[in-house]
């Protein structure tokens, strides 16, 4: 593998940089962190027609074909930015779960309306019992003479408040098996959940004997988890990637804190203990950029690999995202703890990350089992 990023790459880089620093600066992500829906429609739209909607989605379905190493370059300026957008949810887990399991009429319809940005997805997986495991989903999909019917109850569904269409794991007969369903159908409760990080929305969605047609299901029954355990590795490569933008931000900040706050006549930075702090905090970022681009190029090469690289990368990068907030903040001191300043936006996109999809140990479980431990 080639460790350096193409000229194609790199202008991607800057032209996301340049992009996300005019249209979503902290004053727009504090704006939105306080609004319902939690995103601006008009940047999603921007977004879309810059074409990274659509950027891992083939060709023959209105995609730009590009490989996820790409995706990864944007995943990363959106982590430094803390970008509020619907992109983890619908590109990443929705169009990659109608990738691997849908039909080739489920695709015709649904992606090429996520390619152009007009229709959202959110993967409702987890319920009241926080699981991420195949045992933790218990919403019963049960037969009837005009399809399925669904009764229970999803939590913590990524943009499950204002998705167009929800990928819902249920419980049948033959195992966990995932359904295309419309967010507005009847049946269907929806309600934004408040939780730590405003930056990226929580819902509870819930299904009150919702009635499903039978060819709304993705993939075999019963064969839902085998690909939901592939979604979750590209998720959390994703959230790896993003990680590790949220961790380069916080150590520039404070590097250049440390740089411009005075006390005994000389700039902080020149203490050792500053010195030590910074230096370890940039240790921690590179290692941790090396880990996700490893397991990002492995997913963008379908590499047998990834069912390794994917947890190990997860969980090494969250930790690392969380060490470099928490490091920033005490580096700021007392200023760092305020509501006005920064630093707490990314600590709280930190830890939450390091939750989402499970914790460290769990991703570390999962490595175990994949190594042969």
């Amino acid at each position: 593998m080639n460790f350096a990023f193409s000229e194609e790459q790199e202008f991607l880089r800057e032209t996301a940089r340049r992009f996300l620093e005019d249209k979503c600066p902290m004053s727009k992500v504090r704006e939105l962190m306080e609004s319902e829906d939690g995103f601006d429609a008009n940047i999603w739209q921007e977004m879309a027609a810059l074409g990274w909607v659509a950027m891992t989605i083939p060709e023959s379905y209105g995609g730009a074909g590009f490989t996820f190493l790409e995706t990864a370059v944007l995943l990363e300026e959106m982590g430094r930015g803390l970008l509020p957008a619907p992109f983890l949810s619908t590109v990443i887990l929705g169009a990659n779960t109608v990738l691997l399991a849908g039909s080739e009429e489920q695709k015709q319809a649904v992606l090429p309306s996520i390619a152009g940005g007009t229709l959202r997805l959110a993967l409702a997986v987890t319920e009241e019992n926080g699981r991420w495991d195949e045992t933790g989903v218990e919403l019963v999909a049960r037969r009837a003479d005009d399809g399925y019917r669904l009764s229970g109850t999803k939590s913590f569904v990524i943009d499950g408040h204002t998705a167009d269409q929800l990928v819902v794991a249920a419980r049948t007969e033959a195992g966990v098996t995932l359904f295309l369903v419309d967010a507005q159908a009847e049946g269907i409760e929806r309600s934004p959940v408040q939780v730590m990080d405003q930056t990226r929305k929580l819902a509870d969605v819930r299904f009150d004997d919702v009635v499903v047609p039978g060819d709304s299901m993705l993939g075999p029954e019963g064969d839902g988890w085998r690909t939901l355990e592939r979604v979750f590795r590209i998720a959390s490569v994703a959230l790896a990637v993003e990680s590790v933008g949220g961790a380069q931000k916080v150590l520039e900040m404070a590097v250049d804190y440390a740089k411009v706050r005075i006390q005994f006549g000389r700039p902080i930075g020149s203490f050792q203990a500053i010195k030590h702090k910074c230096a370890d905090m940039l240790v921690g970022v590179e290692s941790a950029k090396s880990a996700a681009y490893y397991a990002a190029w492995a997913v963008a090469e379908d590499n047998e690999e990834v069912a390794v690289v994917a947890p190990l990368a997860k969980s090494y990068c969250t930790e690392k995202f969380f060490s470099a907030a928490s490091e920033n903040i005490q580096i700021h001191g007392g200023i760092g703890f305020t509501w006005e300043h920064d630093a707490h936006l990314y600590f709280k996109r930190a830890k939450s990350s390091e939750l989402l999809f499970g914790d460290p140990s769990y991703h570390r479980a999962m490595l175990a089992d994949a190594i042969g431990i």
